[in-house]
């Protein structure tokens, strides 16, 4: 049974068949969006291929089509395109359809709060690679959003994470579950979510970010060129 690609087909579906939709016309954002995809999947491929070198996590093969690239199932190089894909979609139908940047006055305190617990939680267990290694990931790149964008994009961010952990815990629910990817908890906390390592959540808050960093920043540059094309 192909699961992992099935979950890969249902991931996109939607957002894509949806990305037309007149209010959000996400496929507009189209020019920004597949560079920033590219740029998530080469950073989490390279990751990945040696995470599962190292034994961190694995794959069932009884769920794969057995089509490999890299030594990583073709599945899981889909799903750094689907994910961040549906992902970044959830971002901006919220952007369209609720007015309001409701956690815009807490971002600051949110990006705090995160920017001085995940060093203390990596520090403390520098030797599980896996939340060692996500954890100081994620507060450096917050870092550097911070340092480009400050707080303009983080408030829209953690409401668009918030909303994208149903689809989450669904679909990584269903490959942990199985499990379609294991994983080594000698790496991790050994703390669960049912089936999911509690290190998935910020896996996955880190690949949106990086993926919601570049999109915005190169949105932000054909702004800022069309700018100067009206000046001149």
């Amino acid at each position: 049974m192909h699961i992992y690609l099935y979950l890969n087909i249902f991931t996109i579906l939607f957002p894509l068949l949806l990305s037309f939709d007149k209010k959000v016309a996400f496929y507009r954002n189209w020019p920004a969006l597949w560079p920033a995809i590219l740029v998530n999947a080469a950073i989490f491929i390279v990751w990945d291929v040696l995470f599962t070198k190292a034994g961190v996590w694995g794959f069932n093969e009884a769920y794969l089509t057995g089509i490999y690239f890299f030594n990583l199932p073709l599945e899981e190089i889909l799903f750094f395109i689907t994910v961040p894909y549906a992902c970044v979609f959830i971002y901006d139908v919220l952007i369209a359809y609720v007015q309001k940047d409701i956690l815009q006055p807490y971002a600051k305190i949110i990006a705090f709060v995160l920017l001085l617990v995940l060093p203390l939680i990596a520090i403390f267990n520098i030797g599980q690679l896996y939340t060692s290694i996500t954890f100081i990931l994620l507060a450096i790149v917050h870092l550097v959003h911070l340092r480009y964008f400050n707080t303009h994009y983080l408030g829209r961010f953690y409401m668009a994470y918030l909303v994208h952990l149903v689809p989450f815990l669904l679909i990584n629910g269903v490959l942990t579950y199985l499990p379609v990817v294991w994983y080594n908890d000698n790496y991790n906390l050994g703390l669960r979510i049912i089936s999911i390592p509690v290190e998935d959540t910020m896996y996955s808050m880190l690949m949106l970010l990086i993926t919601i960093s570049v999109y915005e920043g190169l949105r932000q540059r054909k702004t800022v060129k069309q700018s100067e094309a009206l000046v001149v």
